[in-house]
């Protein structure tokens, strides 16, 4: 007989801000949201997160460990968030030590499909969709492209 694990993580251990808004489906576990955030349906947030006051989430981002998002940003559609550079050339299979921090500062906008690597980016930055972002970002501007550049 095959055996299935089924897991309903839901809304579980985090601590919220006021006037937060939540359309499930979600998993948000852990992680400390603050006042006045809206997260859309199909996001997860893991644990050891942090969203910001008025940050805006859309659906279907996935916000692995680790993320930090500051204040007055916007997570468009699908974004991807990764905590895992596979060092070793292969994943770190629950290996928590290879994981890496991301942090995100105030008023960053990132376009919908991008892929975040952990890495620093300073605020009032503007990602354009699809972009994948590998080098911490430094200077506010508007960046775009696969790797990321700045373009403004």
């Amino acid at each position: 007989m095959k055996k299935i694990k089924i897991l309903n993580i839901g809304i579980k251990n985090n601590k919220f801000g006021n006037n937060v808004t939540i359309i499930k489906p979600v998993n948000i576990y852990g992680s400390v949201i603050e006042d006045n955030v809206f997260i859309g349906p199909f996001v997860e947030v893991q644990k050891k997160c942090k969203i910001g006051k008025n940050t805006k989430i859309q659906s279907h981002s996935f916000i692995c460990e680790l993320v930090t998002i500051g204040k007055n940003c916007f997570i468009g559609h699908g974004v991807n968030f990764i905590n895992d550079r596979f060092k070793n050339h292969k994943p770190a299979m629950g290996n928590k030590f290879l994981w890496e921090e991301t942090y995100v500062g105030d008023n960053v906008y990132i376009g919908s499909n991008s892929t975040i690597l952990p890495v620093k980016i300073c605020s009032n930055v503007v990602i354009g969709a699809g972009s994948v972002i590998t080098k911490d970002i430094k200077k506010s501007g508007v960046y775009f492209g696969n790797p990321a550049k700045k373009i403004k």
